[in-house]
């Protein structure tokens, strides 16, 4: 549940580039007060947000993800998750890092209540 439709890693991944490079986070960017932004896909979101950061002079070095999930279990599903990402952000999926984290029973996550996602982005100069 949220404003958009809630994808916390690609949301995650928002703030990681947008943090880098020194602009803001996903809030800023997409307000929850814009009725434009309710349901809004955030895959055009996270390309939104790539662009503004080129945009800025940077380009991005790597990713590294970690979703905390119970369920589902995204082991199976990693590679296509991160060739997935890797073509939002049009780079290799080699630079994109992707975990996966149980809450091993305890806690929201634990208890299936809940998921969430962290990501840490290394950008560069794109001269």
């Amino acid at each position: 549940m949220g404003h958009s439709d809630a994808d916390a890693l690609l949301h995650a991944i928002i703030d990681a580039l947008l943090g880098a490079a020194a602009w803001g986070d996903v809030g800023q960017m997409y307000p929850d007060t814009d009725p434009e932004n309710r349901g809004r896909d955030s895959a055009e979101m996270l390309v939104g947000a790539m662009d503004t950061v080129a945009k800025l002079g940077w380009r991005i070095v790597n990713i590294d993800c970690i979703v905390f999930a119970q369920r589902p279990k995204l082991l199976a599903h990693r590679q296509a998750i991160r060739q997935r990402i890797a073509d939002l952000l049009n780079v290799e999926p080699e630079r994109v890092g992707l975990q996966a984290k149980t809450g091993e029973g305890i806690g929201m996550i634990g208890r299936e209540e809940a998921i969430a996602a962290q990501c840490v982005a290394l950008l560069e100069t794109r001269d």
